[in-house]
């Protein structure tokens, strides 16, 4: 076996996280390498405004603040790399990871933000207008269509809970559900039923998101008469869940049901000494960029305190 790069702190995934615990990593002088990963930037780069970031009065576009963010790890020393970790080998104190299936690195310490995606439909029509009226995030991007009608798929807590929130901005909320119920919390079904500016479409698949440049309305089926009706909206949000980057580490890390990576409350610990994670990996309830981005900053700390009581730093 040829030898691995020997690394103190290993950073794996470049969106909010992973970009700011390689900020703080670099401050500490824990020389950190961080992988930018198959989606360098992570979910923002695939948003268009982002006005809720503090910091940003003007708002930003979502592929120019990671730009600003990688720029701010880079000036801090942080040593970042294109490549995606591929394996992991979590078994002795030094932690092994494999880059591209090819190069292993040693690394004292490791943080996983390698974040989550979301759910699609598989629709072109919703690819080809991602960004442009359709966004897997009403918290986000919903303050964009104030005022006006949107539509929004899906049938659980998050998608109940991001309709509610549709309905205090938009003029009415068109929820497309598959089936004659809802998968979501009683409490949550009560809250949307009696909302009188959501309308529930029972039985209903999506088969178009209609507009050329930007969203004008949605196609869809009624499952039972087979009969298809077009809605006039500003905007298609999908809320058919998330997907944590989790996948590789499973035979290691502890997680939930879904894959997100258990961490001990208050912490960014994992059930491997020494190993940590930050972000939307690990974060199912709030998803934001400025809680990544702040889970970042404390999985650096929670490194820098283990690497120093270990004697490695």
């Amino acid at each position: 076996m040829t030898s691995a790069e020997q690394v103190s702190c290993l950073i794996i995934g470049s969106g909010p996280a992973g970009y700011t615990a390689a900020i703080y990593a670099s401050r500490a002088g824990l020389n950190p390498v961080l992988y930018q990963g198959i989606q360098p930037g992570g979910q923002l780069t695939i948003t268009t405004e982002v006005e809720n970031y503090p910091g940003y009065p003007d708002g930003i576009q979502g592929p120019d603040m990671m730009v600003h963010f990688e720029k701010q790890a880079a000036r801090m020393g942080a040593d970042i790399r294109y490549g995606l970790a591929t394996a992991v080998d979590f078994t002795g104190p030094v932690h092994r990871v494999q880059i591209d299936e090819e190069k292993w690195i040693e690394a004292q310490s490791v943080i996983i933000c390698t974040g989550a995606s979301a759910k699609w439909l598989g629709l072109e029509s919703e690819q080809r207008l991602n960004g442009h009226g359709v966004s897997a995030c009403a918290v986000c991007d919903g303050f964009f269509f104030k005022g006006k009608e949107v539509a929004i798929v899906g049938a659980g807590d998050t998608a109940a809970e991001e309709a509610l929130y549709l309905s205090k901005i938009c003029s009415k909320v068109n929820m497309i559900v598959r089936r004659g119920e809802m998968r979501a919390s009683k409490v949550m079904q009560d809250r949307v039923l009696k909302t009188s500016n959501i309308e529930v479409h029972w039985h209903s698949v999506t088969e178009e998101v209609l507009g050329e440049k930007v969203v004008t309305g949605v196609r869809i089926k009624n499952m039972e008469s087979g009969q298809s009706t077009d809605l006039a909206v500003s905007a298609f949000f999908v809320a058919i869940g998330h997907q944590p980057n989790s996948d590789f580490f499973k035979p290691w890390i502890e997680m939930d049901e879904a894959g997100y990576i258990l961490t001990t409350p208050g912490t960014s610990r994992t059930n491997i000494t020494g190993v940590f994670a930050a972000g939307d990996v690990q974060d199912k309830t709030y998803r934001q960029a400025v809680t990544a981005a702040g889970s970042g900053c404390m999985a650096a700390l929670d490194a820098e305190r283990y690497l120093s009581a270990a004697g490695f730093h």
